[in-house]
């Protein structure tokens, strides 16, 4: 290998300034190192390896982290020498080492003195949206799956691990099915995780699209105190992104004032699984505008199923639909791509919205529903012969259209009774 003082060196700079600092390869200089990989060792943990550019670096000393910025503990140092690793004592300038265990530092990080702080510019790492379902293969994987996937997306910052609120899904996003595959093998091979995949489920929502009067009366006798709750509603549909909302219409006390917070309480409940499929109800108001109630039977707890009993019926009538979500699409090409491009697009209920012509490339934006484009990476490639990049940003809901509406709802009532199984 060449000397470190016959290469180019890297841009560093000191912390909270762009001041490009002009340094010598000295191990006598104050330290800074880079952190340039890291590794998922199954019996060390995390393995960072760096670079030092300037100074030494011992084992059982302490560094900074001028990224975070925080201070790390630094144990044993190791040369890597193939799958095995060799205890060292320091680590000079010009030469490359790797730390294990450190707490927070990850791969783009730099490492020098308190003192002396200096930063090298951050890595830009593409970022992926081909994302899967991971799942364990077996009970005996589920212990494993979230640390295996944890110490993955350490070694690799183009993959992403995070947990889906809407659906409840553990998404692993990447830059495309090879990567994820390759990512899965390692799981298994280093943590013995055996995991697999799907496509996501699509966060879907429901609505209302008209205005509806529903009632509702809870009454039960079951000796001693009884139960009653008896609420009006009205229900009107809320422009996109609106949300959700409640008023009270009531006059002359026909629903003590008390109770009202109860029937809000019991819509709110409701709302969290529509009719159609049992996804989340958005963009609704209802109004409380009449209702009854007992002196003695009366409580909170009877208004709050009046109202989440209300709720139920009066979206049966309102005419409901499924909202999905819509992306926006960006692809970048060369040119004599396009035109198979924007073909796609199109027989994926695609709607363009421009095209900005580059040097002998494009760059196409278009919206899109998000079920027709989770394997858009491969469809792409396939495209443009692997020359071709894009990225999705999600933009709004829309109606699902009615002739897929009912494929949409079978299909997720048909994975609702297989996971029961």
């Amino acid at each position: 290998m060449p000397s470190p003082l016959d290469g180019e060196k890297p841009i560093m700079s000191e912390v909270g300034s762009d001041k490009e600092l002009d340094f010598d390869v000295d191990s006598t200089e104050p330290l800074a190192a880079f952190v340039f990989k890291t590794t998922a060792d199954p019996f060390v943990g995390k393995l960072s390896v760096f670079r030092v550019y300037r100074g030494t670096i011992t084992s059982n000393s302490e560094v900074w982290n001028s990224a975070r910025p925080q201070s790390e503990r630094i144990g044993q140092l190791y040369l890597p020498k193939g799958k095995s690793q060799e205890n060292i004592n320091e680590v000079t300038a010009g030469d490359i080492g790797a730390i294990g265990k450190l707490a927070s530092t990850v791969t783009g990080d730099s490492l020098c003195d308190k003192d002396s702080q200096v930063s090298f510019p951050v890595v830009e790492f593409p970022v992926g949206y081909y994302s899967v379902a991971v799942n364990p293969a077996t009970k005996a994987d589920l212990d494993k799956m979230s640390t295996a996937l944890a110490r993955i997306v350490e070694e690799d910052p183009t993959l992403r691990y995070s947990r889906d609120m809407d659906t409840g899904e553990s998404i692993l996003t990447g830059l495309g099915e090879a990567q994820i595959d390759v990512a899965l093998d390692r799981i298994k091979r280093k943590f013995g995780a055996d995991l697999v995949v799907k496509l996501p489920r699509v966060a879907y929502r429901e609505t209302i699209t008209r205005v509806t009067q529903t009632e509702y009366r809870h009454k039960k006798q079951s000796g001693g105190h009884g139960q009653y709750g008896h609420v009006l509603l009205r229900l009107e549909p809320m422009d996109r992104t609106e949300g959700f909302e409640f008023a009270s219409e009531i006059t002359g006390g026909k629903v003590p004032r008390e109770y009202i917070p109860a029937v809000e309480k019991g819509v709110v409940k409701s709302m969290e699984e529509g009719i159609l499929a049992g996804f989340p109800v958005v963009d609704l108001k209802a109004v409380i505008y009449d209702g009854s109630y007992h002196d003695v039977d009366s409580s909170g707890m009877s208004f709050e199923i009046a109202g989440s009993q209300a709720l139920k019926k009066g979206i049966s009538e309102a005419s409901p639909c499924l909202l999905e979500p819509i992306v926006k699409l960006i692809v970048e090409l060369p040119d004599k791509y396009t035109g198979d491009v924007i073909s796609d697009i199109n027989t994926k209920r695609g709607r363009i919205l421009g095209m900005t012509p580059n040097e002998n490339s494009s760059t196409i934006e278009a919206e899109i529903p998000l079920a027709e484009v989770q394997r858009y990476a491969q469809d792409l490639r396939s495209l443009s012969q692997g020359r071709g990049s894009y990225r999705l940003e999600f933009d709004h809901y829309d109606q699902v259209p009615a002739n897929l509406e009912t494929k949409v709802i079978e299909d997720t009532k048909r994975a609702k009774e297989e996971e029961k199984v």
